[in-house]
C-alpha cells in the first residue's frame, strides 16, 4: 500500500470535529475501521503527524467504551496514544484512571520462609536475615509507590471520575498498612537476631515475627482480592430466547415462525394454568433444512430452550448425532445404538444432522440404515419413550425432501407445520457476520477490507455447498492467520498492526500463470474456424458485461454450446480453454471443465438418475459441463433411464442459469436427433461448433509440437514419409491418432538406438526421429498392436 505524509493544510480538513460531535451525541462513533485505516493510509504515525494519531486513537477508544468493548483493547489504545504524544490529554485523563493497576504484583515479594524453634541457632540467624532483607527492599519500592500514587490521586485534571479517584484512596490506604506493618515486622525481626547473639534469647520476639507475618498475609490476600481481575457480566447470557434469536443476523422469516412457535407454547402453558386441557398435544419433531452454514444445529438449540423455559420438557440440552453413531455394522448393533441416543436424549432434544444419509438410495441389504430410521420411529410412537423427547432432523433441502418421501413412517411424526426453512444469507448479512467475528476477536475492518471480503464471499459462493457463516468464518481466521504471518517486530505501524484488517489481508495469492487461456486457444493447430466462433463468444461477453457495468441494457447470454465432429478434432481441448476463457472475463466463478458420458449420469433404480445427474451438475457449478457422445442418452430401448437425465439437466440449467454452462459433444447427425427429441433442450443450445477433421499437414503439425515438448525433432525425410503414408491410407483418430503415433514412434526410436549399444555415448542421436523410427510406429498401429 502507498504511504504518504500529509501536509498540514491537509491535517486542518481531517473531519475530527464530525468524530468529536458523534461521540458527545451518541456516545461513540459509527465506523471506528475508518479512522484506523485513516491513520495506516496516512503514515500519521511519524514524528510530524504523531499528535494527529494520537488524538485519532484517543477517538477510537472513547467510542470502543461507549460500546462496552472490552477495557483491555481501550487500555492499548491509549497508552499507544501516550506514546505518539505524551501530551495527550485525553490519554492521560483515562490512563490515569487505571494506572493503579500496574501495582497488583507490589506484595509478591513479602515473601518469607518458615522460622522454626527446632532449628539450630545459625540457621534461625540466615532466615532471620532474610527477613531483615526482604523487608528493607519492600519498604523502599512501596514509598516509590506510594509517591507515584499520591502524585496521581493529587492530580484532579487527570483523574476526572469519582470512582476512580475513590479506588486511588483504597490502593494507598491498603499499601500503607502493608508498608506500617512490615515496619514493625523489620523491627521484631531486627530484635530477635541480636538475642541470637546472647546466651539466652526470648520466645517473645519470636511469637512478634509470626504474628506480623499472619497480619501480612491477610493484607496480601486483601490485596490480591483487589487487584483480582473481576468478569464482566455477559450480557447474552441474561437474554432471553426470543432475544437471542432476535440478535441472530437475517433470517427475518425464521425469526417470525418460530416466534410463532414461542407464543403458541406459552399460550398453551398458560392455558393449563387455568385448568383447560389439552388431549392431543402439538408435535414438538421439527424438520429444518439448510445450506452449509445457514444456522440449522444453532436453531435446533434455540428450539430446545423454547421447550424447556415454556415447560414442555424438563430438560434444554440437544443430544447431537448422525449416522455413524446411529448405524451399525452388524444384526442388533443399529437398535442398541439408537437405544442408547435416545435415552440420552430423553427429556431434551434429539438432533440428527444430515439425517438423509440414514437411508440411502440404492444401498445393499447389509447397510442398516433402515433399520435405524424403523427403531427410531419406534421409540418415538412407543409408550416407553414416546412424548419424552424431541427430534429436529436437519439437512439439505433437496436431499431432506426425498429423504422424506422414501421414508412415510418417519414423514408422518413430523407435521407440514413444523418445516423450517433456513435461506441462504445475502451478501451484506454475511458482512455483518465476518464484521462481527472480526470485532470478537479485536479486529476491525477497513472498507476496503470489507469490499475484498465480499469479493472472496462471491467467489465462494458458487453452489449450495457453499458455507454461508462458516465460509465468512474460515474468511476472516484466514486473514488474521496472514496477517500473522506477514508480522514483523520493526514494523512501524503500532497498534494498527494488531487491530485493523485490510485489503491486503483478504488478498488471493496470486499463481504464477504459464499460459493465457487465449495463448493456449492461438497456439491450437487448425481449428480456424472454431477459434474464430469462441473468440466471437468470449469477445460478445465482455461487451455484455461492460454495458451492465455501465448501466446499459443487455442482451440474454446464452453461452451453452454444441461441439460436433470426429473423435481427436480437439472438442475436449476447447470446451477446457472455453471455461478458462469464461472465468478470465469474469463470467465463470471456477472456470474448471467437468468432462462427463452417459455412465457418470443414468443409474439402474428408479430416482437415481435423477440424484446422480444432479450430483454431476453441482460438481460443474461455476464452470463447464462438458457432456461426450451426449446422443448416447438416447436410450434405444423401453424403459431407459436417459430421458430422465435430459429433463433433469434441462430443470437444472434453468435453475443455476449463468452459474452453469453446458457444452454437449458428438456426431453431427446424431447430436440432431438428440436436441430434436427434447424442445426444452433444443431451445437452450444456440450455439453450434463444428470440428472439422485435420489435414495431412496438420497432423505432422501435431506430431511435431507435441515432439518438440520433449526435444524430439523429425528428420524431412521422416516428415516426407508421415505425408506420404497419410496421404495414401486414412487413419481415424485425427489429432488423438497423431498423438499416438508420435509416442509409438518415440519408444521405437529408444529400441532402435539401445539395440546398437547397451551404453548411449552421443545423446545428439538420442533427439532425432528417423524414417525407421515412423515406419516401424505406422507398422504397430496398422496392426492394432
Amino acid at each position: 500500500m502507498q504511504r504518504f505524509q500529509l501536509s498540514k493544510q491537509q491535517l486542518e480538513h481531517v473531519p475530527i470535529e464530525q468524530w468529536e460531535n458523534d461521540l458527545s451525541i451518541h456516545g461513540f462513533i459509527q465506523n471506528e475501521g475508518e479512522l484506523l485505516q485513516f491513520i495506516k493510509k496516512n503514515n500519521l504515525h511519524n514524528e510530524e503527524n504523531c499528535k494527529k494519531a494520537a488524538q485519532l486513537l484517543t477517538i477510537v477508544a472513547r467510542s470502543f467504551a461507549g460500546k462496552g468493548k472490552r477495557e483491555s483493547l481501550i487500555l492499548a489504545l491509549m497508552e499507544n496514544a501516550e506514546q505518539l504524544d505524551p501530551d495527550n490529554r485525553k490519554a492521560q485523563e483515562y490512563l490515569a484512571c487505571f494506572k493503579w493497576k500496574k501495582n497488583d504484583v507490589l506484595l509478591d515479594e513479602l515473601t518469607f520462609p518458615p522460622l522454626r524453634e527446632t532449628d539450630n541457632r545459625q540457621a534461625k540467624k540466615q532466615t532471620v536475615d532474610l527477613y531483615i532483607h526482604t523487608c528493607k527492599t519492600f519498604l523502599k519500592s512501596a514509598e516509590e509507590h506510594l509517591n507515584q500514587l499520591s502524585d496521581l490521586s493529587d492530580s484532579p485534571c487527570d483523574i476526572t471520575n469519582a470512582d476512580s479517584m475513590d479506588v486511588y484512596e483504597k490502593v494507598i490506604s491498603l499499601l500503607e498498612e502493608v508498608k506500617s506493618e512490615t515496619e514493625s515486622l523489620l523491627r521484631s525481626a531486627t530484635e530477635y537476631k541480636d538475642s541470637l547473639v546472647g546466651t539466652f534469647h526470648t520466645a517473645g520476639y519470636l511469637e512478634e515475627i509470626k504474628k506480623h507475618l499472619n497480619h501480612i498475609d491477610e493484607l496480601k490476600s486483601q490485596w490480591k482480592e483487589f487487584f483480582c481481575v473481576k468478569e464482566e457480566p455477559n450480557e447474552e447470557k441474561n437474554l432471553t430466547v426470543l432475544e437471542e434469536l432476535q440478535a441472530m443476523i437475517g433470517l427475518q422469516s425464521v425469526k417470525s415462525r418460530v416466534n410463532d412457535f414461542y407464543q403458541f407454547f406459552k399460550y398453551q402453558k398458560l392455558r393449563k394454568e387455568q385448568g383447560f386441557q389439552t388431549k392431543d398435544e402439538v408435535s414438538l419433531n421439527m424438520i429444518i433444512t439448510g445450506n452449509p452454514g445457514t444456522g440449522k444445529t444453532t436453531l435446533a438449540r434455540l428450539l430446545a430452550k423454547i421447550y424447556h423455559e415454556l415447560g414442555v420438557l424438563p430438560r434444554e440440552e440437544v443430544i447431537e448425532t448422525d449416522r455413524a453413531q446411529l448405524v451399525g455394522s452388524f444384526i442388533g448393533q443399529t437398535e442398541e445404538n439408537v437405544r442408547s441416543i435416545v435415552e440420552k436424549a430423553l427429556g431434551g432434544v434429539l438432533f440428527i444432522d444430515e439425517a438423509y444419509n440414514l437411508k440411502r438410495v440404492g444401498q445393499s441389504g447389509n447397510d442398516y440404515g433402515q433399520t435405524a430410521i424403523d427403531t427410531l420411529v419406534s421409540l418415538m410412537t412407543g409408550s416407553e419413550f414416546g412424548g419424552t423427547f424431541a427430534v429436529i432432523l436437519a439437512g439439505y433441502p433437496d436431499e431432506m425432501r426425498q429423504f422424506l418421501d422414501a421414508n412415510p413412517g418417519l414423514r408422518s411424526r413430523f407435521p407440514s407445520s413444523n418445516f423450517i426453512a433456513l435461506p441462504n444469507y445475502s451478501n451484506q448479512e454475511l458482512l455483518e457476520i465476518g464484521e462481527k467475528l472480526a470485532a470478537d476477536n479485536d479486529y476491525l475492518m477497513t472498507d476496503e477490507a470489507k469490499q475484498a471480503l465480499e469479493e472472496s464471499i462471491e467467489r465462494e459462493r458458487v453452489d449450495n455447498t457453499f458455507g454461508n457463516a462458516r465460509a465468512v468464518r474460515n474468511l476472516v481466521l484466514d486473514a488474521i492467520f496472514k496477517k500473522g504471518a506477514r508480522f514483523k517486530e520493526d514494523h512501524k505501524g503500532g497498534i494498527l498492526e494488531y487491530s485493523l484488517l485490510d485489503q491486503e489481508d483478504f488478498s488471493m495469492d496470486k499463481m504464477e500463470i504459464r499460459e493465457s487461456p487465449q495463448q493456449k486457444l492461438s497456439s491450437l493447430i487448425g481449428l480456424t474456424d472454431v477459434k474464430e466462433e469462441v473468440n466471437a463468444i468470449i469477445s460478445f461477453v465482455k461487451m455484455q458485461k461492460l454495458r451492465r457495468d455501465h448501466g446499459l441494457p443487455i442482451l440474454p447470454i446464452q453461452l451453452h454450446a454444441v461441439f460436433t465432429g470426429n473423435s481427436g478434432t480437439g472438442k475436449t481441448t476447447v470446451a477446457k480453454i472455453y471455461a478458462e476463457l469464461l472465468k478470465e472475463c469474469g463470467l465463470l466463478k471456477r472456470g474448471h471443465l467437468i468432462t462427463t458420458s452417459r455412465a457418470d449420469f443414468v443409474a439402474g433404480y428408479v430416482g437415481q438418475t435423477s440424484i446422480k445427474t444432479k450430483r454431476k451438475i453441482r460438481d460443474a457449478l461455476g464452470g463447464v459441463l462438458f457432456i461426450d457422445e451426449a446422443y448416447s442418452l438416447l436410450g434405444q430401448t423401453i424403459g431407459d433411464f436417459g430421458k430422465e437425465v435430459i429433463d433433469t439437466l434441462v430443470d437444472e440449467m434453468t435453475k443455476h442459469n449463468e452459474n452453469l454452462v453446458v457444452v454437449l459433444a458428438g456426431y453431427s447427425n446424431e447430436m440432431k436427433s438428440l436436441l430434436e427429441s427434447n424442445p426444452g433442450l433444443q431451445s437452450r443450445f444456440k450455439k453450434f461448433i463444428h470440428f472439422p477433421d485435420y489435414s495431412d499437414h496438420e497432423l505432422l503439425q501435431i506430431m511435431k509440437l507435441y515432439g518438440d515438448q520433449y526435444d524430439y525433432h523429425l528428420t524431412q525425410d521422416a516428415e516426407k514419409y508421415v505425408l506420404e503414408k497419410l496421404n495414401n491410407k486414412a487413419f481415424n483418430g485425427n489429432g488423438r491418432f497423431a498423438v499416438n503415433l508420435i509416442t509409438e514412434t518415440i519408444q521405437t526410436q529408444a529400441q532402435r538406438l539401445m539395440a546398437q549399444t547397451a551404453h548411449m555415448t552421443e545423446i545428439d542421436k538420442a533427439l532425432i526421429i528417423e524414417v525407421a523410427d515412423i515406419e516401424k510406429a505406422f507398422n504397430k498401429m496398422e496392426r492394432g498392436e
